[in-house]
């Protein structure tokens, strides 16, 4: 059999724009001779469209364009992602998580998720009631296992075991010649290992092939990375489709096929996904264009660069706005990192509003000595010229803080803080110097000196991070077992680190909570962000 996947970037809402989306990839399968097409999960709707769902006229016009697509449809059935109200007469939840098989221009069947996740950036019970059965769908002399997403993860890839179903082995116990699954699964760093694992061993242990077609694009917070994946019991994975962009191809189950190896750069997919979600963040909103503050340090480099590649040099226009405690060199490493970007760069100087605002405040700062608020007074004022900026000229402000300044309070609310969307806040600064170097990795992207230099916000005389912050490889251990890993601080402890200091990351992560939660969305690329999928009370006395 030969099957069509449609590996496509939907936009939360768009219907008719998905829908010309999906008929465009099915018609290129079409042409490369598909039996059968299979899209992503929600592929009509958009994933996640969250509380719009709520809407009254959201899943009324969802299903007005699946009675349009289905009318494209011809003898070729398309396998489309779509929500479905639930029956009025029934319990539970008003909608449906459902998919819908189209062909000769009407739906044939209607297929509902079963197992739905309420963790992580998930949040399906909210909405959605489960499937009560699970049965194939009979089409042309062949048996069709439909799943959608979660219905095809298994325990040992949950952190425990979730549910008491197991939608695969309903369906392989009633009889099915190929599994087939419409997925929304969210990229983090390693994820595409772990599902291709995954569908190797579902399809080794339910002894028929297993066609996976996952989104790609990213909606709000989150980027979905494709890699869609064909696996048959007896070779394991034999296709991964294409990572990060959209794709169609027609895979022959019935032809001789090898297994597949993938080369995972960790690098490589961090700055694939960051310029993918900022690509999308910036398309989807409206925007065509960016502005941000250029530093002279690495996190403004990797930012600018990231938003270079997303959307074109002459679309990003930055700012380097020395004050006083500003070396020359990081002015000049600004300026030759918008060289080599082909970005416009403008020199604005905020000293003398610096002088003007403290000599404005002195009277009710009299006798006080100077201390972070003068700090903070050129962060705000950095934030005020670039909001000015991006206001004027319709630019989408992005933020340049990485996830190890964000976790510890390391940034200025409405300072360095200000924008619409924090490109590289789910990165730490160890990952950080990591993309930084692959990207030059043939030539110099970032200036080597940026790279180099000990990083700093340069807000008082020879400032450094790590005049108050541990050394970034031992903060970003810390941070990646007490944020990702949830470990208490006794398990850290254990296992290594200085008490002390453990308890002080601790308590600056937990105290900041109210700055993160006021922050720019951010992009995931980490299995635990801050943002959607952690969900921290501000005001809390535990300690743990």
């Amino acid at each position: 059999m030969k099957i069509g996947i449609a590996q496509i970037n939907a936009t939360v809402g768009d219907f008719p724009g998905n829908a010309k989306r999906l008929l465009e990839a099915y018609r290129a399968c079409l042409d490369e001779g598909a039996e059968l097409v299979i899209t992503p999960e929600m592929s009509l709707v958009g994933y996640p469209p969250r509380d719009l769902v709520l809407k009254s006229s959201f899943v009324p016009k969802c299903l007005q364009a699946l009675d349009y697509l289905a009318s494209e449809i011809g003898e070729v059935p398309l396998l489309v992602g779509y929500i479905d109200h639930n029956d009025p007469a029934d319990p539970g939840k008003p909608f449906r998580n459902a998919a819908a098989l189209l062909s000769d221009g009407e739906v044939q069947a209607r297929i509902w998720k079963t197992l739905l996740p309420t963790y992580d950036v998930f949040d399906e019970w909210r909405y959605f009631e489960p499937a009560e059965r699970c049965q194939a769908i009979e089409w042309k002399g062949r048996r069709l296992g439909v799943t959608i997403c979660e219905d095809i993860w298994t325990d040992a890839y949950l952190q425990r075991p979730l549910y008491d179903r197991d939608p695969v082995r309903e369906l392989v116990d009633g009889g099915v010649d190929i599994l087939l699954n419409l997925s929304a699964s969210p990229f983090h760093l390693g994820k595409p290992e772990v599902r291709s694992r995954m569908i190797r061993e579902v399809a080794t242990a339910a002894g028929v092939p297993v066609v996976y077609c996952n989104s790609v694009g990213a909606n709000d917070q989150l980027v979905f990375d494709g890699h869609s994946l064909v696996a048959l019991p007896d070779r394991g994975v034999v296709f991964e489709g294409r990572g990060f962009e959209e794709m169609t191809q027609v895979v022959d189950l019935e032809a001789p096929m090898t297994p597949v190896e993938v080369d995972r750069e960790s690098a490589a997919e961090l700055w694939r996904a960051l310029v993918l979600g900022l690509r999308d963040y910036v398309r989807k909103t409206g925007f065509s264009s960016v502005c941000l503050g250029l530093s002279g340090g690495i996190d403004s480099a990797l930012t600018a660069a990231v938003a270079a590649e997303a959307l074109g040099g002459e679309q990003v226009h930055g700012l380097t706005l020395p004050s006083p405690y500003s070396s020359g060199g990081s002015v000049e490493d600004s300026m030759v990192l918008a060289k080599n970007l082909g970005i416009r760069c403008d020199r604005v100087e905020i000293s003398a509003i610096f002088k003007e605002v403290k000599a404005t405040m002195a009277p009710l700062f009299e006798g006080l000595a100077e201390d972070v608020t003068e700090e903070n007074m050129q962060a705000r004022i950095r934030g005020l010229l670039l909001m000015a900026l991006s206001n004027k000229m319709g630019h989408l402000l992005l933020t340049t803080g990485n996830k190890s300044e964000l976790a510890v309070g390391y940034c200025t609310i409405y300072g360095d803080m200000c924008g619409g969307l924090a490109v590289i806040s789910d990165l730490p600064k160890t990952r950080v110097y990591e993309v930084c170097r692959w990207l030059n990795r043939e030539r110099e992207v970032i200036p080597w000196s940026t790279i180099d230099k000990p990083p700093s916000a340069e807000l008082r005389p020879d400032q450094k991070d790590q005049d108050t912050l541990p050394e970034y490889e031992v903060l970003d251990a810390i941070l990646e077992m007490y944020v990702e890993r949830q470990c208490s601080v006794d398990e850290i402890v254990e296992a290594g680190y200085e008490e002390s200091l453990v308890r002080w990351i601790q308590r600056r992560v937990d105290l900041n909570e109210w700055k993160r939660q006021q922050a720019a969305p951010g992009i995931r690329v980490t299995s635990k962000a801050f943002g959607m999928g952690r969900r921290m009370p501000i005001v809390q006395r535990f300690v743990g």
